[in-house]
């Protein structure tokens, strides 16, 4: 089972950069998009919607222009749930996610946070309170999850170009990271790690040049009942969508 994530700076974008023309190569099982800057209702073009996906979308209700997330899958789901029932956050397009059978698939974007801006990431903080208990309950399921993301973190030293400049800044905060560890404490897995640990794999340049001082805040958390399921991963780098490159795991998996 092959998931694609990827954080597109704008679907409108993004397709005319050839997003869609490239993930049709790709025969992904479940393409999870963040950042998708639109309503569902502004994609007038037939690219938006392959015939082999059904397509679900969740934009942010409150400023469309802003975050959003998508969702495509191969097989119809049983249920698409849309937020995380964060009342403070939900209307702002941060989660959606697919079920089938006893495993979750989901898509999020976590709040953005410039630097000096201390009341967004007192918000972006709140935001990952809420997700650590979020993550720390649902783990008592008997329901898998592989959750696709634009974390806005990155978690360890060698996901950063420049660590001593970057832990500076939000993206790589101490408290953020901290966030990150607790949810690997609930036993949570980093599914790309688990395939490669080299330190320069990168998948999003903040300065929007890529290649030029990138940090790996784009990746997939799998439940710990899936961590030996995990079979293949790799950044995309050779074409630019956006300031983030897609980043495609396999699973030996079906849903």
């Amino acid at each position: 089972m092959r998931v694609i994530s990827f954080s597109a700076d704008g679907l409108i974008e993004a397709e005319k950069q050839g997003f869609y023309e490239w993930v049709r190569d790709q025969d992904a099982d479940f393409i999870c998009i963040q950042d998708i800057r639109c309503s569902e209702y502004d994609l007038r073009k037939d690219s938006f919607f392959p015939r082999e996906y059904n397509a679900y979308f969740y934009d942010n209700l409150n400023d469309s222009k802003k975050d959003g997330v998508a969702i495509y899958c191969k097989e119809l789901p049983k249920a698409i749930m849309t937020g995380l029932g964060f009342t403070d956050f939900d209307m702002d397009g941060h989660y959606i996610q697919a079920d089938f059978g006893n495993v979750s698939i989901g898509s999020l974007i976590a709040p953005y946070a410039a630097p000096n801006d201390a009341a967004a990431q007192a918000r972006k903080n709140e935001f990952y309170q809420l997700l650590v208990a979020h993550l720390e309950k649902v783990s008592h399921k008997r329901r898998e999850f592989i959750i696709c993301g634009n974390w806005r973190i990155a978690h360890k030293a060698k996901d950063v170009e420049y660590t001593e400049r970057r832990s500076k800044l939000p993206g790589f905060l101490a408290e953020e990271r901290q966030s990150l560890d607790e949810i690997m404490e609930l036993g949570y897995v980093d599914a790309f790690r688990e395939v490669n640990s080299d330190s320069d794999e990168y998948s999003f340049w903040p300065g929007g040049q890529v290649g030029v001082d990138g940090m790996r805040t784009d990746f997939q958390l799998v439940s710990k009942g899936l961590k030996y399921n995990i079979d293949y991963g790799v950044i995309y780098k050779a074409k630019s969508f956006s300031t983030h490159a897609p980043v495609i795991m396999d699973y030996d998996l079906e849903v």
